[in-house]
C-alpha cells in the first residue's frame, strides 16, 4: 500500500500550509488554515522534522495524510505549486482527499484480510474519485461515500471476528485494561485515552476510530488488530514488547521515553 503512504518528497507540504491548528500541548504555536507553518523550509520539507516532539509539536507526529499529499500535489494538480497555481483550490481538496486516501487504506486492509469482489469495486470507485477534476472533488458528498464504505467494513469486521465483545464509542479514558483478554473485542470509535492496556490481548480486535492518544500499549499484542493505523500507534505509547501488524512501524519516541507504569 505504498500509494497510500505520505511521500513527503512529492508533494508541496501541503498538510503543513493548509490545515489550522491551535497552540496547546500539541502544537506550540496557532498556524491560521492557508498560512505555512513557521517551521516549513522552501523545499515544502519540514525544518524540525526529526525533533517535532522536543521542539512542541507531537500533533504533527500523529497526523498522516496516506499519500493524499502527493496525489493532489502531482495528479490532480499535475505538478503545479501552490506557489504559483490555484492555491485556494488546493487547499480545498486536500482536505477532501486525504477522507478519500482514509477510505482507500481501510479498503486495501480489508481487502487484505478478506477478499471480495465488493471491496474491489468500492476501492476503484473511491480511488477514480481521487484523480478528479478539483471542481469535481470539491462537489463530491463525502460522508455518503464514507457511510457506504462503512458497510462493508462493517460486514467485513464481522466475519472476521468471533466475539460480540462490543465497546463502540464507549468512554474508556483512563480505563484499566491491562492484562485483559480482549481478542475480537469491538473497539470502534472508542475512547482509549490514556487506558492503561499493558500486556492486554487484542488480536483481531476492531481498532476503527478509537482513540490511542497516550494509551499504555506496553506488552500488548495488537499484531493481528483489524484496521490499526500508524497515527493510532504514534499517538500511544508501547515499548519493545508491544506486538504490531508488520504493515506499521514502532515509533521512534516508544525507544526515546519508555513506560514508567508497572
Amino acid at each position: 500500500m505504498d500509494e497510500l503512504k505520505g511521500d513527503c518528497a512529492n508533494c508541496f507540504g501541503l498538510c503543513c500550509v493548509a490545515l489550522p491548528f491551535a497552540k496547546s500541548a500539541d502544537f506550540a504555536a496557532t498556524k491560521d488554515a492557508g498560512t505555512p507553518c513557521r517551521n516549513l523550509l522552501a523545499d515544502h520539507r519540514c525544518g524540525i522534522h526529526d525533533s517535532l516532539r522536543q521542539k512542541g509539536y507531537p500533533g504533527c507526529t500523529v497526523y498522516d495524510c496516506f499519500g493524499a499529499g502527493q496525489r493532489v500535489s502531482q495528479t490532480v494538480f499535475r505538478g503545479n505549486d501552490w506557489r504559483a497555481g490555484e492555491r485556494e483550490k488546493m487547499f480545498a481538496v486536500f482536505p477532501v482527499v486525504r477522507q478519500l486516501h482514509e477510505l482507500l487504506w481501510y479498503l486495501a486492509e480489508a481487502r487484505r484480510l478478506d477478499p471480495h469482489r465488493d471491496l474491489d469495486d468500492a476501492y476503484a470507485e473511491v480511488e477514480q474519485h481521487t484523480v478528479a477534476e478539483p471542481d469535481d472533488i470539491l462537489r463530491l458528498d463525502v460522508a455518503e461515500i464514507r457511510a457506504k464504505v462503512n458497510v462493508l467494513l462493517l460486514r467485513t469486521s464481522e466475519r472476521l471476528r468471533s466475539s460480540a465483545k462490543s465497546y463502540r464509542g464507549a468512554d474508556l479514558i483512563g480505563a484499566r485494561l491491562r492484562n485483559k483478554n480482549l481478542t475480537s473485542a469491538d473497539f470502534r470509535g472508542a475512547y482509549l485515552i490514556g487506558a492503561d492496556l499493558t500486556n492486554a490481548d487484542l488480536s483481531r480486535a476492531d481498532m476503527i476510530g478509537a482513540d490511542l492518544r497516550g494509551a499504555e500499549l506496553s506488552g500488548a499484542d495488537l499484531s493481528t488488530c483489524l484496521f490499526l493505523t500508524q497515527p493510532q500507534v504514534n499517538a500511544a505509547r508501547g515499548n519493545a514488547r508491544t506486538k504490531l501488524p508488520p504493515s506499521l512501524t514502532r515509533p521512534s519516541h516508544w525507544n526515546a521515553s519508555p513506560s514508567k507504569r508497572r
